[in-house]
């Protein structure tokens, strides 16, 4: 009997060492999040769950758990949103200050921020043309001139933006990346559209992707909002085949859990 015992035991240690975990080590030095309770929350069946918590203490504050599969969550304080993080194997390293926040220290984590500082600096570009319009009308120049001229550098900066958000969804189609900044950018509509920016997405897009609940939804709701718009049948619509049932996770909590802070757009 004792050797069952212990032969039950030797398999769940076994188990329990070949499971993943996630551990998450932040620090702030934001005056306001000291002594708030963080959340980490996911949106699953349709609803945005908090799957984990804890208190910022001193500015330090940290998060560990069993991992069943790589997720892409949001960090919370409340119900404001603070930061998108991809939870992985491995040390996840939050730093939050009055300028910036970032996460690092995982291999996906670390392509996130590397990718949304790069669409923070096209922001950055953007904002500025308002300075240097009012430089320019100072400098005397005509108003029909200034128009003209910031208007193609903002053509210009707005594809590489769109070129910038393209490129790193089609990378990433088969990990957690892809869907996530798919969700960032179609957040921010009110409803379910399609654009020449998510046609191209979709005409290169996995099958992997194209099943990713939340894209299978927003784009088999897009394709029908497009028909009624044209005034056809909704039903008569012909979109890609996918090979599962998914639940649709639009809604307001899709969209709570990444559009609007993670840094894009700010």
């Amino acid at each position: 009997m004792n050797r069952i015992l212990y032969a039950l035991v030797a398999v769940a240690v076994i188990f329990t060492s070949c499971a993943s975990s996630y551990d998450v080590q932040g620090s702030s030095s934001v005056s306001s999040l000291d002594g708030s309770k963080l959340y980490l929350k996911a949106v699953k069946d349709n609803e945005l769950k908090k799957i984990d918590s804890c208190d910022v203490v001193h500015g330090q504050f940290s998060f560990s758990g069993v991992l069943d599969t790589v997720r892409m969550v949001n960090l919370f304080m409340d119900d404001e949103s603070i930061m998108p993080i991809v939870l992985e194997k491995g040390e996840i390293r939050i730093n939050i200050d009055n300028v910036s926040q970032n996460v690092s220290g995982t291999p996906l984590n670390d392509k996130l921020y590397e990718f949304i500082d790069k669409h923070n600096q096209l922001d950055n570009r953007m904002s500025e043309l308002s300075h240097k319009q009012s430089r320019m009308l100072l400098d005397g120049i005509d108003e029909n001139i200034i128009n003209e001229k910031l208007s193609l550098e903002a053509e210009k900066i707005a594809r590489e933006e769109d070129r910038l958000v393209t490129d790193f969804i089609v990378d990433n189609f088969d990990n957690v990346l892809g869907p996530g900044v798919f969700m960032m950018i179609t957040s921010r509509f009110k409803y379910p559209i399609l654009t020449p920016q998510i046609e191209e997405i979709m005409t290169k897009a996995t099958d992997k992707f194209k099943n990713n609940p939340y894209v299978k939804d927003y784009y088999q709701t897009a394709n029908e909002n497009e028909a009624r718009m044209q005034g056809l049948d909704p039903s008569d619509i012909s979109v890609p085949a996918t090979t599962q049932e998914s639940p649709s996770v639009l809604g307001d909590s899709a969209s709570s859990i990444l559009g609007g802070s993670s840094g894009l757009g700010q």
